[in-house]
């Protein structure tokens, strides 16, 4: 299972891949448009080093539309729309005090989604990732 969390923004993508323990295997800026979702397929499948089993791969994604959203769908991702006040939340409620990017504050998000999964949104067709 890999998890990918996507920090979304007008002209890129900050995104992060992580295995089941929540450990960094890739970290990468990607251009918006077919030349970024190119090299996340490349990021995810250098990951998988076999055959890629789509629904493996669980991405969360500060929005829910767009052609970015829908190449990742089409691709058969699973892709978790994820409200980015309620990361801002849990990271206040479990962080000692310091800015967004505290070191040592790398949390996958499936374990910030979790304790809110009855209010994280779901892309059509996605299941919820079921717990281990």
């Amino acid at each position: 299972m890999l998890y990918v969390g996507d920090d979304w923004a007008e002209d890129h993508h900050d995104v992060e891949i992580q295995d089941q323990t929540g450990r960094r295997l890739s970290k990468a800026r990607l251009p918006e448009g077919l030349a970024g979702v190119a090299r996340l397929h490349e990021l995810i499948a250098e990951q998988v080093g076999g055959e890629l089993e789509p629904e493996r791969v669980l991405i969360g994604i500060e929005t829910d539309r767009g052609p970015w959203v829908q190449a990742l769908v089409a691709a058969g991702y699973r892709v978790y729309p994820i409200n980015p006040r309620q990361v801002a939340r849990y990271r206040e409620r479990h962080a000692n005090a310091g800015a967004k990017a505290t070191p040592g504050m790398r949390t996958p998000w499936p374990t910030w989604c979790a304790p809110t999964a009855t209010s994280c949104a779901r892309w059509p067709g996605t299941a919820r990732p079921r717990p281990r």
